[in-house]
């Protein structure tokens, strides 16, 4: 694999975590997926989120910060490349659409002080999906508190990505509208996939159909 860090990001449903964990089989590369089911508040936050916003935005904030900055001191000889399922800014994309006033100001101010430690990736990709598609993941893989997650809340965090990739010009940015393409039992999709991670990208985002 070309790339030394390489992040896989996407809407819930994208298949991010399916890919990162083909990819880490195939080079043999470190993984580290986010550990989203360990969240005590998720269940309650789909029920209200009102309710719970915070705390569980909270909760995947701290569980994330854990996580990532272990990675360094974890990482194994001969296991240079680390492939994740997520960066940490997504801590902040949800949570500015999901929290409100001075509770998300101050998220913020967390946010900003971790935020600092973490490496940038060589690149991240970005898995784009229609949200009818999503919506169809989301429903095979069976999680039941996912069931009543409504089309317009995943609406609202692709919005928050793709605005987010408009100014992020400090690492390369692949954008991969993979539609309703199956790269689990399509292997030359697959194929396709790996070839443009493997590909030189410029710093900035890029856009690819599959």
């Amino acid at each position: 694999m070309l790339h030394n860090y390489l992040v896989i990001e996407g809407n819930i449903g994208a298949g991010k975590t399916t890919l990162c964990q083909l990819l880490a089989a195939d080079t043999k590369a470190r993984l580290v997926l986010e550990q989203f089911a360990d969240n005590p508040f998720l269940a309650g936050f789909y029920e209200n989120p009102d309710r719970h916003a915070f705390t569980v935005e909270l909760f995947f904030m701290a569980e994330r910060y854990k996580q990532l900055q272990n990675m360094p001191v974890e990482q194994e000889l001969f296991q240079q490349q680390t492939i994740a399922d997520y960066f940490f800014i997504k801590t902040l994309l949800f949570a500015q659409k999901n929290l409100q006033g001075e509770e998300f100001r101050l998220f913020q101010r967390f946010f900003k002080i971790l935020n600092q430690s973490f490496p940038r990736p060589d690149l991240m990709v970005y898995l784009h999906r229609p949200v009818p598609q999503l919506l169809a993941q989301i429903r095979s893989r069976g999680r039941e508190y996912e069931q009543s997650l409504p089309a317009a809340y995943l609406e609202i965090i692709q919005t928050a990505y793709l605005d987010y990739f408009k100014n992020e010009t400090a690492f390369p940015i692949l954008v991969i509208d993979v539609g309703d393409a199956d790269f689990v039992n399509e292997p030359l999709i697959y194929d396709r996939i790996i070839e443009l991670i493997n590909q030189p990208h410029k710093k900035g985002v890029s856009f690819v159909n599959i």
